[in-house]
């Protein structure tokens, strides 16, 4: 890319969904990129929406686990140019604490939504090993 021309960004959130046990709530990607991934749950920013909403409703479609918006707490912002096959995304990612037991299921573009324990993660798609390790060891 030279410097005249326009590089389109995406913007989306993702959320690391804990429990006082130290699990975490991962989606299975039924849709490439990394179909068939590990995933946090997160998506696009629509219209008019903030990252921080998007988090939320995100979170209810994928694993069907609805929080309030303002309980989520913002770990950071990651940009790196590379982190998504389609093209330049930025994701603002958040994390909430959920009591243990707390049920998910899998929604709209998951296959599955599973509580893994964070010392035994699978490997995850795009960056979001560097999510977790970045909501959790905070």
């Amino acid at each position: 890319m030279n410097e005249t021309e326009t590089e389109i960004v995406q913007m989306t959130s993702d959320v690391v969904v804990t429990t006082p046990d130290s699990h975490v709530l991962l989606i299975e990607r039924g849709w490439d990129p990394h179909k068939g991934s590990w995933a946090l749950p997160g998506g696009y920013v629509d219209a008019g929406e903030t990252f921080r909403v998007a988090a939320a409703r995100e979170l209810a479609e994928e694993a069907c686990l609805w929080v309030d918006a303002e309980e989520l707490r913002e770990v950071g912002v990651f940009d790196r140019p590379d982190r998504d096959p389609r093209g330049r995304f930025v994701t603002v990612a958040y994390a909430i604490t959920v009591p243990a037991g707390t049920t998910a299921q899998a929604g709209d573009d998951a296959v599955a939504a599973v509580w893994w324990p964070l010392a035994a993660l699978p490997p995850l798609a795009f960056d979001h090993a560097e999510i977790v390790a970045a909501a959790t060891h905070a």
